[in-house]
């Protein structure tokens, strides 16, 4: 009996789907909690080469959610891509997979899409400066992309197409300055799980030419209170977008257009600068736990992470106190700004 028996058995896909699912090559962005699930999920499905790409290593944190590690990557302090490599090739030693442990940024998008034939970018970051970008470099090089989202009990989901649908730049404006993260509201596997099973339903449509089944809407699902709502944005599309109009410029792969780490000399401390000026301090109280804040006013808002001290700016600007590892520092960043 074929590996994929039960799968060509389902004919939107049959023998002729399974071939072309062979000869696909898929990036994905990031290997935590959605990325994880996704790679599980196409190496068992049968495609022919995936690349893993993920700055993180293994913490004791992520085995709630994260299904491909285990307490032994945790204690040997696996990079991600790595971990999540050796179980996928213990699963299908047929299926090509790359690990990158490395920064997802501008760099790395330009060298693996001019040097790789990609078919598909799926999106596993817990952050949007990664996604901005990924929606400029796909609109520059015309590969689509899947943008999927979850936090607490919510999921969102959502396949683009350059030249076909609305991008993340029509939908979102500009980059968001705040929101909730896994770190201030939580997360229920299950949403991860359900948000990643909703990328790959709509990415086997694609790699095995059924577009006409596709979703074509924004699609949302919260599992604690039962809901869900399916969008058409299409009405969001701009002919003026920077990254999907008429004339694009791609302003999230200019040099300025991303987050800026720097150390402050004799402080042990690093100055992250975001792209845009105004944060909403309010907002990002409302998201901190009471205890961990030690300062609040109209300037700036300061509060504890694990060993380390935040202090927030009203221009945008934060202060990651106790270490001058910028690496360190955005690790710590990114668990509590989007």
């Amino acid at each position: 009996m074929s590996r994929y028996s039960r799968q060509e058995r389902f004919l939107a896909i049959g023998t002729k789907g399974q071939t072309l699912l062979a000869e696909k090559h898929v990036l994905i962005v990031g290997v935590g909690a959605l990325g994880a699930t996704i790679a599980d999920l196409l190496v068992r499905a049968g495609v022919g080469e995936i690349s893993l790409v993920d700055r993180d290593f293994v913490d004791l944190s992520n085995l709630q959610r994260q299904m491909l590690y285990s307490e032994a990557d945790v204690t040997a302090r696996l990079p991600k891509a790595t971990a999540a490599k050796r179980r996928l090739q213990a699963i299908n030693h047929t299926t090509i997979i790359h690990a990158y442990n490395e920064e997802a940024n501008v760099e790395f998008f330009e060298h693996m899409l001019t040097t790789h034939s990609i078919d598909l970018m799926i999106d596993g970051t817990d952050h949007f400066d990664i996604r901005f970008v990924m929606n400029d470099i796909a609109h520059k090089y015309s590969i689509p992309w899947i943008y999927g989202a979850c936090v607490a009990a919510s999921s969102l989901s959502f396949f683009i197409k350059p030249g076909k649908t609305t991008c993340l730049h029509c939908i979102m404006g500009d980059l968001p300055s705040t929101g909730p993260t896994c770190d201030t509201a939580g997360i229920l596997a299950s949403a991860s799980q359900i948000t990643a099973a909703l990328q790959v339903a709509e990415a086997l449509k694609y790699l095995t030419d059924n577009e006409a089944a596709m979703r074509g809407t924004v699609f949302s699902i919260d599992v604690w209170q039962n809901t869900f709502s399916s969008v058409n944005v299409e009405a969001l599309r701009k002919p003026t977008c920077p990254t999907c109009g008429e004339k694009p410029t791609y302003p999230f792969l200019q040099p300025n257009a991303t987050t800026k780490f720097a150390s402050l000399c004799g402080r042990d401390t690093v100055q992250i600068r975001p792209v845009y000026k105004i944060r909403d301090l309010f907002a990002l109280k409302e998201q901190l736990q009471a205890e961990k804040i030690s300062h609040f006013n109209d300037f700036l808002i300061s509060f504890h992470a694990q060993e380390y001290q935040l202090t927030a700016f009203k221009d945008g600007r934060v202060f990651v106190h106790g270490t001058a590892d910028i690496q360190q520092a955005k690790s710590i960043y990114y668990q509590y700004f989007t």
